[in-house]
């Protein structure tokens, strides 16, 4: 008896994901482009973003250039407060990307976010597949912030962020608390994370009666921000870049 079998057919994906995929821009980027009918798919403008893709097989090009894949970068920064994580701010805001205007690199976009009041270490790609591991919740990929705070919760406090507060309709948790040096008015602790809503230890502490004063981020997963100096950034390595793979 001879067994037949059918070949699988070949992934297709929208056209705006291959191109995101290629380390070319972002998705939503991507999306721009293909409306404005800057990008071909066979010779044909296609002005769907959803439009099918076999990568490898379909001829894609943008503004009449082949859409090769882009080597990929990975940075860690270290993120002063004042700055938002996005391309083009609608307000005119100064952004994160102003702090990388003299280095030749292609399109990177954040791997996460932090909040324009927020600092620290703050990682950035253009492998989009490198960079949805990373942010996936169940990734597990801790995140550790030391936080200062008006005011000096005691470890009962602690036991409740363990515990988990309720606002908004969603109960904020952290994964691990400690209390890191306090004096009469002020605090310092460290908060560790498994998960990360928005503007998560703020609403926590507070739900708790605290004003958070600063937030730095200085781990994610086992990638700690280190002795990079405020504003600045460095390539990832490549055991650094294995490290936080999904």
């Amino acid at each position: 008896m001879t067994n037949l079998t059918t070949a699988a057919p070949a992934p297709r994906h929208g056209l705006a994901r291959v191109l995101s995929k290629l380390g070319l821009c972002s998705r939503s980027q991507a999306g721009t482009w293909v409306r404005d009918g800057r990008v071909r798919v066979n010779g044909r403008v296609q002005r769907d973003p959803e439009f099918p893709v076999v990568m490898g097989r379909d001829k894609v090009t943008v503004d009449n250039a082949a859409a090769s894949q882009e080597s990929f970068v990975y940075i860690a920064l270290n993120k002063p407060r004042g700055l938002v994580v996005t391309a083009q701010d609608e307000k005119g805001r100064a952004t994160v990307y102003s702090l990388l205007r003299e280095a030749s690199l292609p399109w990177i976009g954040p791997v996460g976010r932090l909040d324009k009041a927020s600092e620290g270490l703050l990682l950035m790609s253009n492998d989009t597949a490198w960079a949805a591991g990373i942010t996936d919740p169940s990734s597990g990929k801790e995140k550790t912030y030391h936080v200062q705070v008006r005011g000096t919760p005691d470890e009962e406090a602690c036991r409740i962020m363990l515990g988990g507060v309720e606002d908004g309709g969603e109960v904020l948790r952290a994964r691990a608390v400690r209390i890191l040096r306090h004096g009469p008015r002020q605090a310092w602790l460290e908060i560790v994370l498994d998960e990360g809503r928005n503007r998560h230890i703020r609403r926590m502490f507070g739900v708790l009666g605290f004003d958070v004063v600063r937030l730095v981020r200085v781990a994610i997963g086992e990638l700690a921000l280190g002795d990079l100096g405020k504003g600045s950034w460095r390539r990832l390595d490549a055991a650094e870049v294995e490290m936080l793979r999904r």
